[in-house]
């Protein structure tokens, strides 16, 4: 089996961002995002992956942190693209059920090259310190768009918003572990190719 790595570079007139992705690593970071909430959210995100990822972001943030965020989300999708290439071998779907004290997280995945999410996890409050809590559906569209996968993301409940936005990631992150695992050395589709 060939690596699975990716290294992107993405700039624009709001985002400066490289990203680099080891889909088989062992949940080592190195997160500088300008945004401290989201820093937190992706070294656990990649921590509970056991992915390695390292991202680098100047953004935008003295307006918000909405395109530091989404472009973020589209290069880490883009990286998990490009590593997993045609998808030979992986398992393509991924599901996990998490508790995050007395928060319960539902997540589905599925690399399938078309791309959507379901986005059932209504935030109670607005934001999470200097964080616009809208940003988390926001964030994973974008990953989802760029990565082709289909997320499902279910609240089943909670209360605490802190509780479910750390829940989400690690669900997410838990969900996309076990979709990747390689079980075969076969394209993971009748159409034979993803």
């Amino acid at each position: 089996m060939s690596e699975r790595i990716a290294k992107i570079e993405r700039k624009t007139t709001e985002t400066e961002i490289s990203v680099s992705l080891n889909v088989d690593g062992s949940g080592k970071y190195n997160v500088s995002t300008g945004v401290g909430f989201l820093d937190h959210m992706l070294e656990l995100f990649t921590r509970h992956g056991s992915f390695d990822l390292d991202v680098k972001c100047n953004g935008d943030t003295h307006i918000d942190a909405h395109h530091t965020a989404e472009d973020i989300a589209i290069v880490i999708g883009d990286a998990f693209a490009q590593a997993l290439g045609d998808k030979r071998g992986i398992k393509r779907y991924g599901f996990f059920l998490l508790p995050m004290d007395e928060t319960l997280i539902e997540c589905a995945v599925d690399f399938s090259g078309r791309t959507y999410l379901n986005f059932d996890a209504a935030i109670p409050a607005y934001k999470v310190g200097d964080f616009d809590t809208e940003l988390v559906e926001e964030f994973f569209k974008a990953f989802a768009d760029r990565a082709a996968i289909n997320l499902h993301i279910v609240k089943r409940y909670g209360r605490n918003t802190h509780h479910i936005i750390e829940g989400i990631f690690k669900c997410v992150a838990r969900s996309i572990k076990d979709a990747v695992v390689i079980e075969s050395n076969e394209i993971p589709s009748t159409k034979g190719s993803l």
